[in-house]
């Protein structure tokens, strides 16, 4: 038997038992789309986390105050007023690793701009803000350095804001009212989208920083120059733990804290946040890849067991080949290909199935897209290899057959 007979003679007794070979197939097609699905999901939901990390801006660390304690009850981190615009100017000059500082004050409060309510988060912030987090404006323009300085009252609003107070006008120039404090809306920032936390980063309205603790957030009354927190820019292909370790030290000696006591601020690295998430999301799709990787090998059980079954059913041909000269290799080569078949027939369905799961879980979730070519190659062969792993034993069984016995078989 030549290998085109053998291929031949396999796709016909799969064609004679339409319906058993369908459901026996199923098992693949659900076991290799479940892995290239979650495969693709996975690879989509760390794509989205890196997405998200990079819209806040490259290199970056973020300090944050330190935790204050009241009647007794420690209020978490943030709750001190610990940190100043001074703390971020002198990291940038006595740190050479980093790049800028972007100090910063924020509160939510309630806008008014052309007889429509709108409540977002107000920030103050100084030109390092854009720097520090790679963002321009859309349209308009940024704030001039004067106008940092003497306090103007101008502003940046993101693209939500300009969408619910605005509509389809052209925002730039018009009036914004910030808690009846009247600005002038100079430009609308770029599109940012959602932040690894869920916020909406184009809900908010920049304020400069002076002015937005004169005229809308209030200073702090124990310390007029203190600032919510600040990011810090490291300087491309630097160090960020070194950084973090040279910033930790300068904001300890600047605060005068003693060797035993404890900092009163809090440096997070934005880079190992992210590869903390990334890798709780490769795990997750790791498991998923698992647990379709059991379905699949359920689908090769299934194809064992149809094959006993069939090699059953077909004891008489069997016996009936081997008589009138096939040899027992030929029967073996037979029955392989029957199972190969199932396995590439259902492989083949099931990278399709996978492919068009994994786009519309991608548009349900707002995620990117990502299949990578060497995983559908993998199914490919994996599903190749249940075919030859489960089918080798019926395959033998029946080529072992003694040609009198099959003939007699009942």
């Amino acid at each position: 038997m030549t290998f085109a007979d053998a291929v031949i003679s396999a796709l016909d007794a799969l064609r004679l038992h339409k319906l058993r070979s369908s459901l026996t197939i199923l098992g693949i097609i659900i076991g290799v789309a479940a892995v290239i699905a979650m495969v693709a999901v996975g690879s989509g939901g760390r794509e989205q986390v890196a997405a998200q990390f990079r819209s806040l801006g490259a290199n970056l660390l973020v300090v944050m105050p330190g935790s204050i304690t009241k009647s007794g009850v420690g209020l978490g981190s943030g709750s001190a007023s610990s940190l100043t615009d001074e703390d971020a100017a002198a990291a940038v000059r006595e740190v050479p690793l980093l790049q800028v500082a972007a100090p910063f004050v924020r509160e939510n409060a309630q806008l008014i701009a052309a007889g429509v309510n709108w409540s977002s988060l107000v920030y103050g912030v100084d030109l390092g803000l854009f720097e520090a987090r790679d963002w321009d404006v859309e349209s308009g323009r940024l704030f001039a350095p004067d106008e940092i300085a003497r306090g103007a009252q101008v502003a940046l609003i993101g693209q939500s804001v300009a969408r619910a107070l605005y509509g389809g006008l052209d925002p730039v120039g018009q009036e914004l009212r910030v808690r009846n404090v009247p600005f002038r809306v100079i430009g609308v920032m770029a599109r940012k989208g959602q932040s690894a936390w869920g916020h909406d980063q184009d809900d908010v309205v920049l304020l400069p920083l002076n002015t937005a603790r004169q005229r809308v957030i209030g200073r702090n009354a124990a310390n007029s120059r203190s600032v919510d927190s600040f990011y810090l820019k490291v300087r491309e292909g630097e160090s960020l733990a070194a950084a973090e370790s040279d910033v930790k030290m300068l904001l300890r000696q600047r605060h005068r804290r003693q060797p035993m006591q404890d900092d009163d601020f809090t440096v997070r690295n934005l880079a190992d946040i992210a590869a903390t998430q990334e890798e709780s999301v490769g795990t997750l799709a790791l498991l998923l890849a698992i647990v379709a990787g059991v379905s699949l090998a359920v689908g090769g059980i299934g194809i064992m067991n149809i094959m006993l079954v069939s090699v059953t059913e077909r004891t008489r041909e069997i016996g009936l080949r081997l008589a009138i000269g096939a040899r027992p290799r030929d029967i073996l080569k037979q029955f392989m290909f029957e199972a190969i078949a199932l396995s590439l027939i259902g492989g083949a369905i099931g990278i399709l199935t996978g492919i068009l799961a994994a786009c519309a879980i991608a548009s349900l979730a707002q995620w990117p897209l990502l299949i990578e070519p060497e995983w559908i190659v993998l199914a490919v062969l994996f599903s190749g290899f249940v075919g030859v792993f489960f089918g080798w034993f019926p395959a033998l069984r029946a080529s072992r057959l003694d040609p009198i016995e099959a003939l007699r078989y009942a």
